[in-house]
């Protein structure tokens, strides 16, 4: 039963599939769901690298690739997208307290309309380099497990920065620095079964280079981490992998 929580949790976590419905869930179902994460990361890079596949001998390869792109979004109800966003408006602002005030404020500013606009034209431009191709969905499936790794290994090396609930409390209430390994672990894995060596290396390193850099500014700009950081990390380490599998072909 525990198990079955887990995996619904993960899945209610990280989409807006109704998951969460089967069953009453609380923190610690997520905390102990957030091992799975890179599964579910891997479902949702399944989903829009298969689009891009498929459309992509059917449709222009652009065309195709925003198609895959969008029902990523809305698959995902653009939760990390929206995290992406109010960190690039908040950690402008002068004091800790102002960045998460303004990161609370989910009205998007000229910083985070920005990042949300440059961050979907690379990845509408990496699937469309790919669309058509097997390798749009081997590579994404590789980007979205790697990507998911991010929040839980955040919540075990940082405090919890905001001073009312949130998203990311479920997983910074009870972290674990094991659990978080085997989260790495697992991504590490599902990347390795499905793209070659050169890519997996390079998108392993990219993964921890993306995770440290923005645990590091989030320490040094909020004291700690958010729901929204862990979000956008985990679009940044995505976003990255893309590239730069696009980048080793």
């Amino acid at each position: 039963m525990i198990a079955v929580r887990a995996i619904v949790a993960a899945f209610s976590f990280l989409t807006i599939l109704p998951f969460g419905r089967l069953v009453a869930l609380d923190g610690r179902d997520v905390a102990r769901g957030s091992v799975l994460f890179p599964v579910v990361g891997a479902t949702i890079g399944a989903l829009t690298g298969g689009l891009a596949w498929v459309l992509g001998d059917q449709l222009p390869s652009l065309l195709a690739a925003v198609l895959a792109v969008a029902a990523g979004v809305l698959v995902t109800g653009a939760l990390h997208l929206d995290g992406l966003a109010d960190c690039a408006d908040g950690f402008g602002a002068r004091t800790p307290e102002d960045r998460l005030r303004v990161m609370r404020d989910h009205t998007n500013g000229t910083y985070g309309g920005s990042a949300l606009l440059l961050d979907l034209m690379i990845r509408v431009a990496a699937l469309a380099a790919l669309a058509g191709s097997r390798d749009a969905l081997l590579i994404s499936v590789a980007a979205g497990a790697l990507s998911r790794v991010a929040g839980p290994i955040l919540a075990a090396r940082l405090p919890y920065a905001q001073g009312r609930p949130g998203a990311g409390e479920a997983l910074n209430a009870n972290p674990s620095g094991p659990r978080a390994g085997v989260t790495y672990a697992l991504g590490a894995l599902i990347a390795f079964a499905v793209v070659d060596v050169r890519p997996w290396s390079a998108s392993l390193l990219a993964t921890v280079v993306v995770v440290g850099a923005v645990g590091w500014l989030a320490k040094r700009r909020l004291g700690g981490v958010t729901g929204d950081v862990m979000g956008a990390a985990s679009e940044l380490v995505e976003l990255t992998v893309l590239v730069l599998a696009v980048a080793l072909l």
